[in-house]
């Protein structure tokens, strides 16, 4: 059984999806937080591990990147009971995890039935195809690189009423035709289990493009 929780936002887990990370735990071992190295990075501990916590997860260790040594993150993820990704930069996170040994480690752990959680940026970089949007980036440009390949052919927008980016997800339909699609807002998260979305939580919605409509997922 493999499972993903994907937030459309930062910080912190729903209280639902927060429970349900640490029911399919496969171990009491460590849940390893991968995050980017920036100067208040440790002010964000508590959003990212208070809920956790609360639910009895016992220890959680976190990794800031790239400072972090590679074969010292990838024996953490190996070990872990589970694997948070941060939000931030999203090309800086493409940099230091898909195009590292970090994207297989991830990948096995995942496959291995351990769960993944991924943050605003680190939510886009879970499919095949990240796809980011123009305001998220320096050139102000719709762009695409490769993701984890945790999620087949799909594509996932984030910051969607808040960044009003309906003109976004139809470009990007429009643009790399993928067989599926789905926009968080920010306070909203999404469980998937096996690839298929079973569960979503929060304060916002979840939204899909069909046959040119916008639709909220229930």
């Amino acid at each position: 059984m493999k499972h993903l929780f994907l937030f459309g936002g930062g910080p912190p887990f729903t209280h639902k999806l927060a429970q349900l990370f640490t029911k399919v735990r496969k171990s009491e071992s460590p849940v390893i937080f991968l995050v980017l190295e920036r100067e208040v990075w440790a002010d964000f501990i508590p959003y990212y591990a208070d809920l956790l916590k609360a639910n009895r997860v016992q220890e959680c260790r976190f990794l800031p990147l790239p400072t972090t040594d590679i074969d010292e993150a990838v024996a953490a993820i190996e070990q872990s009971s589970g694997i948070v990704i941060g939000g931030g930069d999203t090309n800086r996170y493409a940099d230091s995890i898909v195009d590292t040994p970090i994207n297989k480690a991830i990948h096995a752990h995942y496959q291995a039935g351990h769960p993944v959680a991924g943050f605003s940026a680190d939510a886009l970089i879970t499919p095949e195809r990240c796809v980011i949007s123009a305001k998220d980036n320096d050139e102000r440009e719709l762009q695409s690189r490769p993701g984890l390949g945790l999620f087949g052919d799909m594509l996932i927008a984030l910051h969607y009423s808040e960044w009003d980016e309906e003109m976004h997800v139809r470009k990007s339909v429009q643009t790399y035709s993928p067989q599926q699609n789905l926009a968080l807002d920010e306070q909203t998260g999404a469980y998937f289990r096996n690839g298929e979305l079973v569960e979503v939580d929060g304060a916002g919605g979840v939204y899909t493009l069909e046959e040119g409509e916008i639709h909220r997922v229930e």
